[in-house]
């Protein structure tokens, strides 16, 4: 198993699981830095790595009238500010080839978005890069086809390369995990990060947005890491129920504490599942 250098954090072979946690979408920074700050005090504190993830533009809100974030150019700003004060590697996902090269000045990691998980031209302007990539697999993808993106990317020299489960459309407004595709594709020889809270998002179940089912949030981690994942990759908010985009699977700061305890449990007494 290949280990993927983030900063200062190792994810994937021996390394204990990581956090990559924050809002969907950049809200206000106010609401941002609240957030970053908590996590980085709770992870520090629980001594589980953290990478601090939220979007500067959710370019595949179901309405037009969906709030979509700050923006390029004024997201970056706030996330390199998080980065530089409380000294946490940020995570944000590019939607076009023309914000790969400015977001790489900023992100430790760039993300590629699940519907563009087969974009070849996004792909490899991202890998060429040479920052680490978090690719979310599709709804739509086969596990054992994320090889051919792996190809896409390792074409470029990029081997810091991280694949995340986060759920296949099976159904109208609906998504399942299908937890092989875990062990599928860490195959691969790459981390995998499992998606908990995407994985119960209703996509379009809400009216003109995405509902979701944040109670089984915590069961489906769990599951993940007893199957044996490398990350945990989960947005969270302060008040789920009143957070911009998102929300119905969002998970709440309140609760976030007693899950990762769980989660750093099972990982201990399921250790010799990621070797």
């Amino acid at each position: 198993m290949k280990t993927v250098n983030i900063s200062s954090i190792q994810v994937g072979g021996e390394a204990p699981f990581a956090l990559i946690a924050g809002p969907c979408v950049i809200e206000t920074e106010e609401v941002t830095f609240e957030i970053a700050r908590f996590l980085k005090e709770l992870t520090t504190d629980l001594n589980i790595p953290f990478i601090f993830k939220a979007s500067y533009d959710k370019a595949n809100r179901t309405s037009h009238r969906s709030y979509r974030g700050p923006g390029l150019k004024e997201g970056l700003r706030i996330l390199k500010n998080i980065r530089q004060s409380l000294n946490v590697p940020v995570i944000s996902d590019v939607h076009c080839i023309t914000q790969v090269e400015e977001a790489a000045q900023v992100l430790d990691v760039i993300q590629i978005p699940a519907f563009l998980c087969r974009q070849t031209d996004l792909i490899q302007a991202v890998a060429k890069t040479g920052r680490p990539i978090n690719v979310k697999k599709g709804q739509f993808l086969a596990p054992w086809d994320i090889r051919y993106v792996i190809e896409k990317i390792t074409a470029c020299g990029n081997e810091q390369i991280l694949l995340t489960e986060r759920g296949a459309s099976f159904g109208y407004n609906n998504l399942v995990v299908d937890f092989r595709s875990l062990v599928i594709m860490r195959q691969f020889g790459y981390p995998v990060v499992f998606d908990a809270t995407h994985s119960v998002q209703l996509p379009g179940g809400g009216k003109g947005m995405s509902s979701g089912q944040r109670q089984f949030v915590p069961c489906l981690a769990r599951a993940a890491m007893a199957v044996g994942v490398d990350a945990i990759f989960m947005e969270v908010h302060p008040n789920p129920d009143r957070a911009l985009c998102d929300g119905p699977n969002c998970w709440a700061l309140k609760d976030l504490k007693h899950l990762l305890i769980q989660l750093k449990a099972i990982e201990k007494a399921t250790k010799v599942n990621k070797s």
